[in-house]
């Protein structure tokens, strides 16, 4: 009973990770660039980042501007002059999500080093508080968790599928017109080719030459 608990809950936690979306980045910001990174999400998706600088002198406390903003070029988040923060929001709308963060003109030469979490889906949510709320713990707790994730893939294959298809559907359309394209410049190459040697003809016996 111990080695089935066992083998459900890695199957769970390995479930999970495929599903759940989460990551830790780390970007190392020049003094006078920007940094992105960008994240494809679903719509109706809640998302959470935690955001913060590192830094590794005790005179030097950088800081950021931070700046969320959806597919449609909405800002979800901003804020300047931050060093550790979070963002949280559900997402409207199917898309590129693009976090940036430019190093404040304060600090003139430093290289900032920032450290980006990013949770999404069922990796945003608040499972101890789930749990108290559910009244579950150990082996059905991740059971739980592992039935969020077989929904959470099941739509993402949804997702993929629809993508498949309308790929499809704009391959065909481009074969179909660069076939009709590849004929009209036959005929067209034939047309003139016709035409060059009536020409030609026409030449070859005004000059006498046939």
């Amino acid at each position: 009973m111990a080695r089935g608990g066992a083998w459900a809950a890695a199957a769970a936690v390995v479930l999970w990770w495929m599903a759940a979306g989460a990551g830790a980045v780390w970007l190392e910001i020049a003094p006078s660039g920007t940094k992105c990174v960008a994240e494809e999400i679903r719509s109706n998706v809640v998302v959470i980042g935690d955001y913060s600088v590192l830094y590794e002198h005790q005179q030097a406390h950088p800081t950021v501007s931070v700046k969320i903003t959806s597919p449609f070029g909405d800002t979800i988040h901003k804020k300047d002059k931050a060093t550790v923060d979070q963002f949280a929001f559900t997402t409207s709308e199917a898309g590129n999500y693009l976090a940036c963060f430019t190093v404040d003109s304060d600090n003139k030469g430093l290289v900032v080093k920032l450290n980006l979490d990013w949770k999404i889906g069922i990796a945003a949510k608040d499972w101890d508080a789930i749990a108290k709320k559910e009244k579950i713990e150990g082996v059905a707790l991740e059971l739980f968790k592992l039935d969020e994730s077989v929904q959470t893939i099941y739509e993402n294959l949804l997702v993929l599928r629809t993508k498949e298809s309308d790929m499809r559907d704009v391959s065909e359309v481009t074969n179909a017109r660069v076939l009709w394209l590849s004929m009209m410049s036959l005929g067209v190459c034939i047309c003139v080719s016709v035409m060059q040697l009536v020409h030609l003809k026409r030449y070859f016996r005004k000059k006498k030459l046939i």
